[in-house]
């Protein structure tokens, strides 16, 4: 089954809306971008996030980042046409410090520390000195935790992350620690399940090294980061440069 099979395609309507909801929230955190801006999505999975923002910014430079090859096809083949946007496998053809907005939706709740390291030096490293960085993750804890729980044993019940005791623990604030790992591709790690991520671990580690500028819950505003389905950062290298591009 695709990457896009299982989120924006997937059979559940209100998952589907959930899916754009996140990329609409991203595009509302970025603001309006320059024109000629260069933008990275970071972890891009099937693409598209770059499909919306490739007719958005016709004349902006956009980095399809994809590290798993299976999935840097797909996003290949989703945005076959749009002539302003570029895939990478691996950042090296990428100068440090030639972005003005990375994108990293939906990557730091399938990372183990040594991959989660890598990617938060490769996003600061990325970033130009105006440059912000959005970060969008699941909220697993607390309210979010047992509605999405419940919605996982309702469709695999009894697999880690849809276990009337581990939803519980995460219901609680103290969700599994001994989240399973895998390979997604050759030498590279990766948590399958949402469950076991911890938002609040993220956030602290963003604040060592980052200017955390904003906070955010998607879809609904009001309900903040507690209760939404999902949390963004907006984060930028230092607060005296952090007017955005």
């Amino acid at each position: 089954m695709s990457y896009s099979d299982l989120t924006f395609k997937d059979k559940n309507p209100i998952k589907r809306w959930l899916q754009m909801s996140r990329l609409r929230t991203a595009l509302r955190l970025a603001g309006e971008l320059r024109s000629d801006a260069t933008i990275c999505d970071f972890g891009a999975g099937s693409g598209e996030l770059c499909k919306v923002l490739a007719p958005k910014y016709p004349q902006a430079r956009i980095i399809c980042y994809e590290p798993t090859p299976s999935l840097l096809v797909e996003a290949q083949q989703n945005l076959r046409g749009l002539t302003n946007v570029e895939f990478e496998g691996d950042l090296s053809c990428v100068p440090e410090g030639s972005i003005d907005v990375v994108f990293c939706l939906e990557v730091f709740e399938h990372l183990p520390p040594r991959e989660t390291s890598d990617a938060l030096r490769q996003i600061k490293a990325l970033l130009n000195d105006g440059g912000v960085g959005i970060i969008g993750v699941p909220n697993e804890i607390g309210l979010p935790a047992l509605y999405k729980g419940l919605f996982r044993m309702t469709r695999r019940y009894g697999k880690f992350d849809a276990t009337p005791r581990n939803v519980f623990l995460s219901f609680l604030g103290m969700p599994p620690t001994d989240r399973p790992v895998a390979e997604i591709a050759s030498g590279i790690q990766y948590h399958f399940h949402h469950m076991g991520f911890d938002y609040r671990r993220l956030r602290k580690r963003l604040g060592t090294e980052f200017h955390m500028r904003h906070i955010a819950g998607s879809p609904v505003r009001l309900l903040g980061s507690l209760s939404n389905p999902e949390t963004y950062f907006v984060v930028s290298k230092e607060p005296w440069l952090a007017a955005g591009p």
